[in-house]
């Protein structure tokens, strides 16, 4: 069970970038996979933040475009969306006790951490070194990993 970040999903989609092949081959053996694989709405959010952001591309998508992607990624069969639960205050103050310096930005990689702990997805494929703060994680870094 594996949860993909931003930006592998950005990587993936934009050729431009150096990490595109590492990524699209990692995301297209999950989405090809008969086992589950997992995305956040938020993490959606924040990749159609980027792919249409005019400062953070050079040639950003229309939101059409961007979210054309989001729909094939959301029609394959193994791709299932964390969601919060009931649980979900409990685990954020248990982490918040259990990892230091969290706080500001990182808030959000830590709720995308909650999510995962809270379905017990260990694993993230991700290029952000951030996720290692969280001791109930596994990084997976597309480049390194095969």
């Amino acid at each position: 069970m594996l949860l993909v970040d931003t930006n592998v999903l950005i990587y993936a989609t934009l050729r431009s970038c150096p990490e595109h092949e590492p990524c699209r081959a990692a995301l297209a053996a999950l989405r090809a996979g008969a086992a589950p694989w997992f995305l956040t709405w938020p993490i959606l959010y924040e990749f159609l933040r980027v792919l249409t952001h005019p400062r953070a591309l050079a040639e950003p998508l229309a939101p059409a475009a961007a979210w054309e992607v989001v729909e094939r990624l959301l029609d394959s069969p193994s791709l299932q969306l964390l969601a919060p639960t009931p649980r979900h205050a409990a685990l954020l103050a248990a982490t918040l006790r259990e990892v230091p310096l969290l706080r500001g930005s990182i808030l959000h990689d830590a709720a995308t951490a909650v999510l995962m702990r809270e379905h017990g997805v260990r694993r993230i494929l991700t290029r952000d070194t951030g996720f290692h703060r969280f001791p109930f994680l596994e990084v997976v870094d597309p480049l390194a990993a095969g």
